[in-house]
């Protein structure tokens, strides 16, 4: 039984902002992650025939979104630039003082550096599992690793960012 276009509609068009940050993570320009997005849609319709036997919809998109997404990375050799800012909204509440408000945001600044200089596969897992909040199995699915894998890399991920923060705080950078 194929998919029909309701079916696609509440499946799959609810993971378009998911997909597209993801694709923005890794690719750095909002133009191709939108034009990953779309052909991620396209596949997914041309393989409909197929998609009532996935289990979970969500992991099989990102995954694609991942792999096209790397195919474009390397067709150009391009360097990821890496924006959290753009993808992480901090609020705050009503009594945030301007210093306050400069603070936070040169420390969301740091983060998003300190993410972007970890390894791809760290970095990957760190939007997924923080900023995304996909399940460990879920992030193994899209990345196509085992649970260590992810725990690991995670934990490692995680750890370098404290440590840097933490050493430019320690020093006042």
């Amino acid at each position: 039984m194929n998919m029909s276009l309701e079916a696609f509609k509440t499946r799959v068009l609810p993971t378009k902002d998911k997909l597209y940050r993801f694709a923005f993570k890794m690719l750095g320009d909002s133009e191709e992650a939108r034009d990953v997005v779309q052909e991620v849609f396209i596949k997914v319709w041309n393989k409909r025939d197929d998609i009532d036997k996935l289990e979970n919809m969500e992991a099989w998109c990102m995954r694609v979104t991942r792999n096209m997404s790397l195919d474009k990375l390397k067709s150009k050799k391009r360097k990821l630039t890496d924006s959290l800012d753009q993808t992480m909204e901090v609020s705050m509440g009503d009594k945030v003082t301007p210093y306050r408000s400069t603070e936070m945001n040169d420390m969301m600044q740091n983060i998003g550096r300190y993410i972007a200089s970890l390894p791809e596969k760290q970095k990957q897992i760190i939007q997924l599992r923080d900023v995304e909040g996909y399940s460990y199995k879920e992030i193994g699915d899209i990345l196509e690793i085992d649970l260590n894998q992810v725990k690991v890399n995670l934990f490692r991920a995680r750890k370098s960012v404290r440590d840097n923060l933490l050493n430019a705080n320690a020093y006042g950078l």
